[in-house]
């Protein structure tokens, strides 16, 4: 059984974790069923590191903030 902190934070158990391929960092979802279940979603990262993923994204013309942005995964606004 897992217990809610008082932030209304949970602790996903491992065994949960490694099925889903869950990692520090990664995105979840929870959606609310008609029937009151709750579903975790989860995106599936791409394999290889994340600055692997990023190779050929940064473009010569950006500033530092962009860059650092980038190198977070910061959505652009």
């Amino acid at each position: 059984m897992t217990k809610i902190t008082t932030k209304g934070q949970v602790t996903i158990p491992k065994r949960l974790r490694d099925h889903l391929g869950l990692e520090p960092g990664s995105s979840v979802e929870f959606e609310l069923a008609a029937d009151g279940r709750v579903f975790l979603q989860t995106r599936r990262r791409a394999p290889g590191s994340r600055f692997a993923r990023l190779r050929g994204s940064a473009k010569p013309v950006m500033t530092t903030d962009e860059l650092m942005a980038l190198t977070r995964g910061e959505d652009e606004d």
